[in-house]
């Protein structure tokens, strides 16, 4: 039995959000993981929020970075080698035309994948909330070196992703045939990401314990190792980030639309995003999988609102 299919956008939503569109002079849009699933990433929270057996949220932390350096380089080289083989899609594309074509119109992202860009978005119209996987800065406290933009991958050798190397010739002392079928059982078992790679997302692949020395070293003071240059959980969110955002909200009496994409927008300052779209007269606009999941505007979403129900990477195309 096939699976019934999502209904389709009602003709009236789909009207009236667009004649608003049409009308809308100044739009601020806030994005979250769900646009990156529609490009085939994992979102790292829910029930997916596991890498290994570690909870993604304690490898995102300064703490673990002291502690386990060589193992939080595994985890974030692992996402910018899945990043940089995913590609933007129709979603990312559409807005990134929406603001071409609307000089009034930014877009604060929570997502540290690099697509939007890559789908061409104006930089000067996207802010990232979080930073980018891309970017790298010395570790080192004294030490002021950053660097965007960084697509090397793996961006030291040791943390290239492994490949199914395992060789099934027959074994030169075991003459009983078991190490041979052990070998292929444990070949036919390995999880892959396809050519060739071992899926190191899955606890049951072997991780090498990596040395300090081999992480990528910061060439400016040639002491400290680099680090991602994401924000982590207890580090302070880019203050230009922050304030551009605040300079686009004060400098009109007025926002019209809010777009809520792929986010519940429950966390702050995310969240306050939105109340402070409400308070400049926007209409909100909800675009997620799960019609529940919406954000906590203050007195709630009101019946000229939108709630869109589906991925983001169909539903964006359709409506911009």
């Amino acid at each position: 039995m096939s699976p019934v299919a999502k209904p389709a956008i009602p003709s009236a939503d789909l009207a009236s959000f667009s004649s608003h569109l049409q009308s809308s002079k100044r739009i601020l849009a806030l994005l979250g993981a769900g646009l990156s699933a529609s490009s085939g990433l994992p979102t790292f929270r829910g029930a997916g929020g596991l890498w290994r057996n570690h909870e993604a949220t304690t490898l995102a932390t300064p703490e673990a970075f002291a502690a386990r350096p060589g193992l939080v380089w595994q985890f974030y080289s692992y996402r910018r080698h899945m990043a940089l083989r995913a590609k933007p899609n129709r979603a990312h594309y559409a807005l990134a035309e929406l603001a071409k074509r609307r000089e009034h119109f930014i877009t604060l992202s929570q997502n540290v994948d690099g697509l939007s860009p890559r789908a061409g978005h104006p930089a000067s119209q996207l802010h990232l909330l979080h930073g980018s996987l891309f970017d790298v800065k010395c570790s080192g406290f004294y030490c002021n070196y950053t660097e965007q933009n960084n697509f090397i991958d793996p961006i030291a050798p040791a943390l290239a992703i492994p490949e199914n190397g395992l060789q099934l010739g027959p074994a030169e002392e075991d003459k009983t045939g078991t190490d041979a079928t052990s070998s292929l059982y444990a070949a036919m078992s390995l999880p892959s990401k396809g050519q060739g790679e071992l899926d190191v997302s899955d606890d049951r692949i072997p991780l090498p314990q990596i040395d300090e020395n081999d992480l990528p070293r910061c060439p400016k003071c040639k002491r400290d190792i680099l680090r991602p240059g994401v924000v982590w959980f207890g580090e302070m969110l880019p203050q230009d980030t922050l304030q551009a955002v605040d300079d686009f909200i004060g400098e009109s009496e007025t926002i019209d639309l809010m777009l809520v994409i792929g986010t519940s927008a429950k966390v702050y300052p995310a969240a306050g995003y939105v109340n402070a779209a409400r308070q400049k007269g926007a209409r909100v606009a909800v675009i997620n999988t799960d019609r529940a999941d919406v954000p906590k505007v203050q007195n709630g979403l009101r019946s000229d609102d939108w709630i869109f129900e589906g991925d983001a990477g169909v539903v964006i195309p359709e409506i911009l």
